[in-house]
């Protein structure tokens, strides 16, 4: 599990294609891999990736850590768009008895979305994310949702997508500061709410 909180922005460094899956190799400060091991979790642009290898001692000020990244995951999330030099964020699994700055997070992605329109003004940010409309019920104004990985409060919803209001510091600190219409961004709907409206949708069906 995450927090939807993002910790840093990491590189790709390296991929290798190797027939059904991909290794995608992360470049990382050292302090981001203190006590990690082989099959851990970390979520790289909110995508839960299994730990497959790191090397903490590259440098004083880099290390890396590498995933097989399945052909499926490839094609439902937008780590199969990342090349060598892409941005991307990352965030270590949940630790017991840390704070909970988000919300929780599985990071399992559900869909993408695709970045039709971004409105910047001095001291925030507005995104207009396009998604398949079928996910829309599960996306509450005011509610959750996990974008690129990243914890955020959803503004306006339409019929065809929703609004993002972002702050200076969420631009500073994830890879949507640097986001470009056009792009796909992997989403992940709050738990609770697919919860809430899976079940109040069976009990309709049933009356």
């Amino acid at each position: 599990m995450f927090t939807g909180i993002v910790q840093t922005k990491a590189k790709v460094n390296a991929i290798h294609d190797q027939g059904q899956f991909r290794q995608l190799q992360i470049a990382v400060a050292p302090e981001y891999l203190q006590a990690v091991e082989t099959g851990a979790s970390i979520a790289i642009n909110g995508c839960c990736l299994t730990v497959t290898g790191f090397d903490q001692n590259v440098s004083a000020t880099e290390s890396w850590v590498r995933f097989d990244v399945i052909d499926e995951t490839l094609r439902l999330t937008n780590l199969g768009d990342l090349q060598v030099g892409s941005e991307v964020n990352f965030e270590r699994s949940l630790t017991l008895g840390r704070e909970l700055g988000g919300h929780l997070v599985s990071g399992h992605i559900q869909t993408t979305a695709t970045l039709a329109q971004r409105i910047d003004s001095d001291n925030n940010c507005r995104l207009y994310l396009q998604i398949e409309p079928s996910w829309l019920e599960y996306i509450l104004p005011k509610g959750f949702v996990a974008v690129d990985g990243a914890s955020l409060t959803v503004g306006e919803v339409d019929a065809t997508g929703f609004w993002l209001h972002l702050i200076p510091e969420t631009l500073a600190l994830t890879i949507l500061g640097e986001a470009k219409v056009g792009q796909r961004i992997n989403i992940e709907a709050d738990q609770q709410t697919v919860t809430i409206v899976e079940t109040v949708k069976r009990v309709l069906q049933r009356q």
